[in-house]
């Protein structure tokens, strides 16, 4: 039976990860986004910072936006978190951040391999403190190999792993997707993990260590594709020269220009479209073609397409039950009933009243959607009372 939803909530109480905290010393995206699911689901979340400047993120602007004086996407994926303080190289900060450990439920980091062992802090040091802790890691390539000490970053690791070079149209050089895919679904798996060794611990009282990289993310992305092409005998599976689309998929998938905008057409049997769009062209093209001559149907349908505007053939094709959509730019989502339904964004306000808006947590617990109206604390705010609930 399902029940009716509740009022948004906004607290840490009555959420499912209410009462565990989090030591988050990860910076930018794919770690901090991890923490900050938790914390949208109830956990206390410690941002532990260097002295000095803190997360790099705090100063990386985007199109220079900014708000409480600190980068606006730091914000985005560090609000509701604590900020705490530390020089991990300063003996009395170090230690400071061990009884910190000692309390703590889950730690996350980011560093390269190698990094928090020469710290103190490597798995085998913190889980003599606490046993009951969740230890997650997220790296750019993984423990091993010849790429273990390359930067992490998402673009360099789209174009490591092939994702780059599936977009497009075939004579169209690489093109990364326009945000850092791989950093969010490496933190995704991340809290994947760290919520299944929490459900363990709660079983046998046993903690554990999670490692995730954004290479293995990036592999685990295009599972279908490399699963295809691990058993086929080809050198690269041939990229469509029209509408791009899915490098293994048959016409008509693709995004096909019209006369005042663009429609994506996903899986659709194609001689159905020749009968709703009018082509009696495509009567030539039995299923068995649809695929090996994709891009000669394809290319029926990008001139003809052309003719009429995207309303039309919408208004064609959605009744038949034809899988296709506008493609929308964010200023017409954003108009459109559909996201209003969703109530997808929020308000963060700052102690001093300002107040920012960005998206909230995409999950909902027992019909309520999830907010914080948190921002992100400024370097070292929540220190005094941090160290002060740690003596308790």
């Amino acid at each position: 039976m399902e029940t009716e939803p509740q009022a948004d909530l906004d607290a840490h109480d009555g959420l499912p990860l209410s009462g565990l905290m989090i030591l988050d010393f990860s910076q930018f995206l794919a770690g901090p986004s991890c923490a900050l699911r938790l914390a949208d689901l109830g956990a206390r979340v410690i941002k532990v910072e260097r002295r000095a400047g803190g997360d790099a993120s705090r100063s990386l602007l985007l199109a220079g936006t900014t708000f409480d004086d600190t980068s606006a996407l730091f914000h985005a994926i560090n609000r509701g978190k604590e900020s705490y303080a530390a020089d991990l190289k300063d003996a009395d900060d170090l230690a400071a951040v061990k009884r910190l450990v000692a309390r703590a439920d889950v730690l996350i980091h980011n560093f390269r391999p190698g990094i928090m062992d020469r710290l103190g802090l490597g798995w085998d040091a913190v889980r003599a403190l606490n046993p009951r802790l969740v230890y997650a890691g997220v790296s750019g390539y993984g423990p091993d190999g010849p790429w273990r000490d390359r930067p992490g970053q998402d673009l360099l690791v789209q174009s490591l792993s092939g994702m780059a070079w599936l977009s497009g149209d075939a004579d169209d050089p690489p093109i990364p997707a326009g945000f850092s895919v791989t950093d969010m679904m490496a933190g995704a798996q991340l809290c994947q993990g760290i919520l299944a060794l929490l459900l363990r611990r709660g079983v046998s009282g046993r903690g554990g260590r999670v490692d995730v990289s954004l290479m293995e993310a990036a592999i685990d992305l295009q599972f279908e594709h490399l699963s295809v092409h691990l058993n086929q005998e080809e050198p690269m599976p041939p990229r469509s020269s029209v509408a791009g689309g899915n490098v293994y998929l048959a016409a008509p998938y693709g995004l096909y220009a019209t006369a005042d905008g663009h429609l994506a057409l996903a899986m659709a049997p194609v001689d159905q479209l020749g009968t709703l769009l009018g082509m009696s062209a495509l009567d030539a093209f039995p299923p068995e073609s649809w695929y090996p001559e994709r891009d000669t149907i394809k290319a029926l349908l990008r001139d003809h397409l052309l003719t009429r505007g995207t309303a039309d053939w919408l208004a064609a094709l959605e009744p038949a039950g034809i899988w296709c959509a506008p493609v929308l730019d964010w200023p017409a989502l954003l108009a459109e009933p559909a996201f209003a339904a969703l109530d997808a964004t929020q308000r963060i306000v700052a102690p001093g009243g300002a107040s920012m808006m960005t998206t909230r947590c995409p999950i909902r617990i027992d019909g309520a959607i999830l907010r914080s109206s948190r921002p992100a604390s400024r370097l070292g705010a929540d220190q005094q009372r941090i160290d002060e609930d740690m003596t308790l």
